[in-house]
């Protein structure tokens, strides 16, 4: 907790010795709803499902050390949070973290970023919310759920898509978290949303926020919810009430995201290597791995398999109370036919999954992605899947004409690749 003294408050804002309002218990299971009536600017009222916070994560109590906390604001924006779409809503302190800091430059000096840069980029900046609001003191974390059951896998090749990518989750995390920001300028505090961003270290306020805890996995898992969610926050020079305690580990000795990787990427508790992880690999320039392309299976982007095995993540508990997103134009579902997408030209690629991270906004990325896969789960006597790969393997392009030979390589077809690629690139990569 941070004294008030350090905070160099000068308003005449009064501390109120009370947490905000609070439903009653809800006993296990129970079906209740909490219905929330909208804030000025917003219509009709949203019937939400009540969440069970554990006691020791409260995001308010009732000791008060903050003497100028408008509590009153406090509940409203946590009101304004939860109907506006919000799954979970708390406050952390805008003081630097530190210890995060430490953790990205030391993963960084050891190479485990694997290129990636995102956070690690300035860890100086993503580590300090004054860096992008000056006067910070409080940030507002949000987190909108995401999951449901699996859709079944229609016939042919097919590629799969990450939970998280399927839908335009980080605009409507976005509009929520942007009438949080408005309840706040009106009430004559400056804000700065952020949200997909590498300007904080969103995991990070989520846990100093009482969210949540870190799986092994170095994803967040929320009490009775797991980790189908994605984060931003408010940062403001607001002086909220802060979470006192923190979420205490979930976890224990339970070990499977660890077993479960199909790469070894999480190499201890709590840190990956992304130089491993194949969230990271899809994203990355350049040839992919030689080693993993057969662990990439037929993911096309995104990897979810360390939630996957998670047992907060089990079906049952994932799907009950989970807001469901609205639906967008550019939503592609849980499935993309590989042929379609090596079909395809370069505008149409870009209009279908343009709102994707793809290296230097290049299509060919996704078409070396494509290759992979339909090498992992095509049938190479397929007429469509052997007039593709001849299309690839007469490429000028020698990324695609490498994947494309290990491609046909692992669908037993190295005749393609000797008659077709005369290039070394092609031979140099083709599995004896």
């Amino acid at each position: 907790m941070v004294p008030c003294s350090s905070m160099g408050t000068t308003t005449s804002r009064t501390c109120l010795m009370r947490p905000p309002r609070l439903a009653s218990k809800v006993a296990p299971g129970s079906t209740s709803t909490l219905v929330i009536p909208t804030s000025p600017g917003l219509q009709g009222t949203r019937a939400l499902p009540r969440r069970r916070w554990p006691s020791v994560a409260a995001p308010w109590s009732r000791s008060c050390q903050h003497g100028t906390v408008d509590m009153t604001l406090l509940d409203r924006v946590i009101s304004r949070g939860r109907v506006s779409g919000l799954d979970a809503v708390g406050v952390a302190s805008a003081e630097p973290f530190m210890t995060t800091r430490r953790d990205l430059e030391s993963r960084k000096g050891a190479g485990l970023h694997g290129g990636m840069q995102f956070t690690y980029r300035n860890s100086a900046r993503s580590t300090d919310a004054s860096a992008t609001l000056a006067g910070a003191r409080s940030i507002v974390v949000g987190a909108l759920g995401y999951g449901g059951p699996e859709p079944i896998r229609p016939p042919g090749p097919q590629g799969r898509i990450a939970r998280y990518a399927r839908a335009d989750l980080y605009g409507d995390l976005r509009k929520a978290l942007g009438e949080v920001a408005r309840l706040l300028q009106d009430e004559g505090w400056s804000t700065r949303t952020v949200a997909d961003d590498n300007a904080l270290v969103d995991r990070e306020a989520a846990y100093r926020a009482a969210l949540g805890w870190y799986g092994k996995n170095s994803n967040l898992l929320l009490p009775g919810r797991g980790s189908w969610f994605v984060l931003g926050s408010v940062i403001t020079d607001a002086p909220l009430r802060l979470a006192e305690r923190r979420v205490p580990d979930g976890c224990h000795t339970c070990r499977r995201c660890m077993e479960g990787c199909p790469t070894g990427a999480i190499v201890e508790p709590g840190v990956v290597d992304s130089r491993r992880c194949l969230a990271w690999l899809v994203q990355r320039t350049g040839s992919f791995p030689r080693e993993y392309r057969r662990a990439l299976g037929d993911r096309i982007y995104g990897c979810d398999e360390c939630q996957e095995v998670c047992p907060l993540n089990r079906p049952d508990i994932r799907d009950s109370g989970t807001v469901a997103v609205s639906g967008h134009d550019g939503d592609v579902g849980a499935w993309v036919s590989p042929l379609e997408m090596l079909k395809a030209d370069d505008e149409t690629l870009m209009q279908r999954h343009g709102r994707w991270y793809i290296p230097g906004r290049d299509p060919r990325y996704l078409r070396r992605n494509a290759l992979i896969v339909l090498g992992n789960t095509a049938c190479g006597n397929d007429g469509e899947v052997e007039a593709v790969l001849i299309e690839y393997l007469s490429s000028e392009d020698d990324l695609l004409v490498e994947h494309a030979a290990g491609a046909a390589s692992e669908l037993g077809r190295l005749d393609l690749v000797e008659e077709m690629a005369t290039g070394p690139v092609a031979k140099d990569h083709v599995e004896p």
